[in-house]
């Protein structure tokens, strides 16, 4: 899209403790200006983390709201939408009936995400707010995002992602946990702090590690806490001190949540989770450095606005993002212990031989991140065990935890990285099976490719520098420049050009450039 059009967008967050609504006016330069932004209670979360179902209650007044706000945005002649749950939809065991209720009573289709996607979007949020947050990667810097059903850990130094640990101790999701000892003490908080401590002291170590001087907070009621502790509770600050955060702690330690809505004014549903999310800061904040929280304020909601922007209107800022994941996927293989330089040749090659053959796999460019991220990890699986190591990968890969990534996305990423060796797709094999034609196709595809990609390379000595493809008849010419004999590269070559061209319709051949 060009000009100077613009459009009306929603996002909607289906949360476990709130369902909010964002609706903007979009430019075609990414540009996103907030014209209506909406928040109401919810039970969801709650319902799930204490029975494990959402209240058919709680599922009417879900449905309620969201049909609400569905009205709004035909008043606002909302033109594109995205609507997400998160850990309390995605957790409950009535989940699918829940989403159907919502579509069934609003028109609207609610997205599942995990936590990787849930990351994602808030990393967006926080790139498109804070313009120069690129830099908080080349410092010790430790992120944490409290959500209502789990915790979020990211810890970036050197310019690079460290490690990212997601923990199931969210902020309600506490308060249900350790619901029947709130009666049966008077030191409730004491209670949650060692529980908390229990679940965390494991990452000790691994913090400990690295000089931490940046404490980025996300989530949490972050915005209640930061006017709690801000100029005598009045106003709001995007840094959050230490020793306020402290004494805020010791006079909410006194209180119960009743008392705690009363003396701050706030909804039963934000006083019962603002001491186990001040617990849960304080708790990292001790293992770092930082003289406090800085709180950059970005919602779910802004990632999601953000994430449209750069899909709708394929922004700069999209490449950006595509490069730090893939630097994530990087420091993944790094764990596994990678041959580093092979895998890199194998993506180089992988993206050379889909890009010059696009006219017969007519795969578009998702299907080329997902080869690309299976080319960087085809071999994980040999940290494991050398035998049957494509096996393994599509494993380790399947429970990645990759910042962007659906589950369904991650699914067919292992998959193409399962058959990169000498097995070929079969619906006698349950992961391929459960797939649908769809899918089976693009990870037959992209693993064609991949297969042909790992024969060049079957030496790990990474002799082909270069590959020019032609067409000619039934057969496409692999005119492959390289620095030595490539005797054995051409032979393992030969081995899989049977399957390439039962799946692209072509007959791969290979050809020395000048011969």
């Amino acid at each position: 899209m060009g000009g100077n059009y613009s459009e009306s967008v929603a996002s909607i967050d289906v949360g476990s403790n709130s369902i909010r609504m964002t609706i903007a006016q979009m430019s075609p330069d990414g540009r996103i200006e907030i014209l209506e932004d909406l928040w109401n209670n919810t039970g969801v979360g709650k319902d799930t983390f204490m029975f494990g179902r959402i209240q058919v209650d709680t599922i009417y007044r879900t449905c309620d709201i969201l049909l609400n706000y569905t009205r709004l945005m035909k008043d606002y002649n909302v033109e594109y939408y995205r609507a997400v749950c998160t850990s309390g939809i995605r957790e409950a065991e009535n989940k699918e009936y829940v989403l159907e209720q919502i579509r069934l009573k609003t028109g609207l289709d609610v997205e599942v995400i995990n936590n990787a996607q849930e990351r994602f979007f808030m990393y967006k949020a926080m790139r498109y707010t804070i313009p120069d947050s690129r830099g908080f990667g080349h410092k010790g810097t430790l992120i944490v995002d409290i959500r209502s059903g789990g915790i979020e850990i990211s810890l970036y130094s050197s310019g690079s992602l460290k490690f990212t640990e997601y923990i199931k101790i969210g902020s309600l999701r506490l308060r249900g946990i350790l619901a029947d000892l709130e009666k049966m003490t008077l030191d409730f908080p004491g209670i949650v702090e060692e529980f908390v401590e229990s679940r965390i002291d494991f990452l000790i170590p691994l913090i400990s590690e690295v000089p931490i001087n940046n404490f980025i907070g996300l989530g949490g009621e972050l915005s209640v806490i930061s006017k709690l502790t801000f100029d005598g509770n009045t106003g709001e600050s995007k840094f959050v001190n230490k020793a306020a955060l402290r004494e805020l702690y010791n006079e909410l330690h006194k209180m119960s949540t009743e008392q705690i809505a009363k003396r701050f004014m706030l909804e039963k549903n934000q006083a019962e989770i603002l001491l186990p999310s001040i617990i849960l800061f304080y708790s990292f904040l001790e293992m770092t450095n930082a003289k406090g929280i800085y709180a950059p304020m970005v919602s779910l909601r802004q990632g999601l606005l953000a994430d449209m922007a750069d899909e709708r209107f394929n922004t700069p800022r999209k490449k950006e993002f595509l490069n730090d994941v893939i630097s994530s996927v990087r420091f993944i293989g790094q764990r596994y212990f990678i041959d580093e330089i092979h895998c890199s040749h194998i993506e180089l090659l992988t993206m050379t031989i889909f890009d010059q053959t696009a006219d017969f796999h007519r795969l578009g460019g998702k299907e080329r991140f997902y080869l690309r991220v299976a080319a960087i990890l085809h071999d994980v699986g040999k940290y494991v065990n050398l035998n049957q190591h494509d096996i393994h990968s599509y494993n380790i890969i399947k429970f990645q935890d990759i910042m962007g990534f659906s589950d369904h996305e991650l699914h067919l990423i292992a998959n193409v990285a399962r058959y990169h060796s000498e097995e070929k797709p079969s619906v006698d094999d349950e992961n391929y099976f459960v797939m649908e034609h769809k899918d089976r196709m693009i990870v037959s595809k992209l693993a064609a490719i991949l297969k042909v990609a790992e024969a060049l390379d079957i030496s790990h000595k990474h002799k082909v520098i270069d590959i020019d493809i032609e067409k000619k008849g039934r057969e496409i010419i692999f005119k492959v420049l390289a620095t030595e004999d490539i005797l054995l590269e051409e032979w393992s070559f030969s081995a899989h050009i049977n399957f390439f061209e039962e799946v692209m319709g072509v007959k791969p051949v290979i050809k020395r450039a000048g011969v």
